[in-house]
């Protein structure tokens, strides 16, 4: 029965409900063998890999991947596909059933693998750098006990690590190397697993190898840099040690220009390495997660894949954090000497700049001075003469025929002289407060 509500649903709703049904695990019977590759392919490339997989679909006839599609599986006949499409890695998992194989080898561990079905011409057009190659094979309980040293010949190497996984439903042992074939080797002892819980146990081990590999390419980086780091470390030491023993403001200009030059090698290595040690934190955090969700149970005399882990590949990876660390931690201290030496020749300057606003000062106020004495010079000059004027005037009116008598032509100038200079004195005043005052209108303006 279904029920037609007057509700909205929003445009998402569908394709955030199937997010977590996206990626489903493979169903795998007894006897199955697999092969599982993980290339680094980077962000881009994405369109080129579902082409190749939807061409190996269409030669068998069956579904290809969706259109912007990131995950696929196909049954392509003897082998079915797993296509994983990631943010900078793509996995391509093979699955073949042990009865598919006859003929000599058949029954040997790891003779034969999955990879002899699918195209060699097909596989060297995938895209990216192979970063990670296991061979998986997966047996009955009744195939017969293996002791320890017949696990070695298996695997190819005495350094392995080995558990029973989910909750006593199966046994593992793991290599975590490369032979002579390129691939490394699982073997895993079926007791009494289902066929989808076989699926989840097979791809938490393909994923424990592939994000161990994906930690591990931070480490030669954090080897690289870290003397780097060093020899920066005591170059900021050197520069340091020379901030009690400068005091001239060039030596100090010429300490803040040789920590500029750290910063910009500092800020290099962080550009360099930023997204891969985060990313070594990341990787490393869901193989802890893998280990985990195997729910280990030690085998007498081997170690478990989580100590393995403990002792391989958590100091890797402490060594990448520690570096990248040391890179935050010398970052923030070129800073904060740059911070420092700055504030000092900043001090400096504005000394400067005092010193020079006061010697300034002084000869503005010496300017003054001479300012003023010139105006009382320049008034009594011009009064001279103005009252120069104003006797030339008063000659000139006796000289004309009027009757001026000789006394009056005589006290002119002392009269002319307070008038005149007065009229000099007020005049230049007024000049003075209409040049100040525009003055102060632009300073304004500019201030605005």
């Amino acid at each position: 029965m279904s029920f037609d509500l007057p509700l909205s649903d929003h445009p998402l709703r569908q394709e955030l409900s199937a997010e977590v049904h996206a990626r489903p695990y493979m169903h795998l019977n007894k006897n199955e063998r697999a092969t599982h590759l993980a290339f680094l392919t980077g962000e881009r490339g994405a369109e080129e890999e579902r082409a190749l997989v939807a061409e190996l679909c269409q030669k068998q006839g069956v579904e290809a991947p969706a259109e912007g599609s990131n995950f696929h599986t196909a049954d392509l006949g003897n082998y079915r596909l797993r296509w994983e499409r990631h943010t900078e890695f793509t996995s391509y998992s093979f699955f073949v059933r042990a009865e598919v194989f006859d003929g000599e080898g058949a029954r040997e561990r790891f003779a034969r693998t999955a990879m002899e079905f699918v195209p060699q011409e097909w596989l060297s057009r995938l895209p990216g750098q192979v970063l990670a190659g296991i061979h998986m094979e997966m047996e009955e309980r009744e195939a017969g006990e293996v002791d320890v040293d017949e696990i070695e010949r298996i695997l190819g190497i005495q350094n392995f690590a080995g558990s029973t996984v989910s909750g006593g439903a199966a046994r593992v042992w793991m290599n975590f190397t490369i032979n002579s074939d390129g691939f490394g080797r699982i073997l895993l002892r079926d007791h009494r697993l289902r066929p989808r819980q076989a699926g989840r146990l097979v791809q938490r081990l393909f994923e424990i190898e592939t994000y161990r590999m994906l930690s591990l390419l931070a480490l030669p980086l954090a080897r690289r840099h870290g003397v780097e780091l060093t020899e920066l470390g005591h170059s900021l030491m050197d520069i340091t040690a020379e901030f009690s023993e400068c005091d001239a403001l060039e030596s100090e200009q010429r300490l803040l220009a040789q920590l500029t030059d750290l910063s910009s090698e500092i800020e290099r290595i962080a550009a360099a390495t930023n997204f891969r040690f985060g990313a070594t934190r990341a990787y490393y955090e869901l193989v802890r997660r893998r280990i985990t969700e195997l729910r280990e149970e030690r085998i007498e005399g081997i170690q478990t894949i989580g100590e393995f882990m403990d002792r391989r590949l958590a100091p890797a990876t402490n060594t990448c954090v520690a570096v990248a660390e040391r890179l935050d931690t010398l970052s923030k201290r070129v800073a904060r000497a740059s911070q420092l030496l700055r504030t000092r020749v900043d001090i400096k300057v504005e000394a400067q700049n005092r010193d020079l606003l006061e010697t300034m000062s002084r000869r503005a106020k010496l300017q003054l001075l001479l300012q003023e004495t010139v105006e009382g010079l320049s008034v009594a000059a011009i009064t001279y003469y103005g009252v120069g004027l104003v006797s030339y005037a008063a000659e000139s009116l006796k000289a004309s025929g009027l009757d001026v008598p000789g006394a009056y032509l005589e006290m002119t100038p002392g009269f002319a002289i307070p008038v005149v200079a007065g009229l000099v004195w007020f005049g230049m005043r007024r000049v003075r407060r209409i040049i100040g005052r525009e003055v102060e209108d632009e300073m304004r303006h500019e201030q605005e």
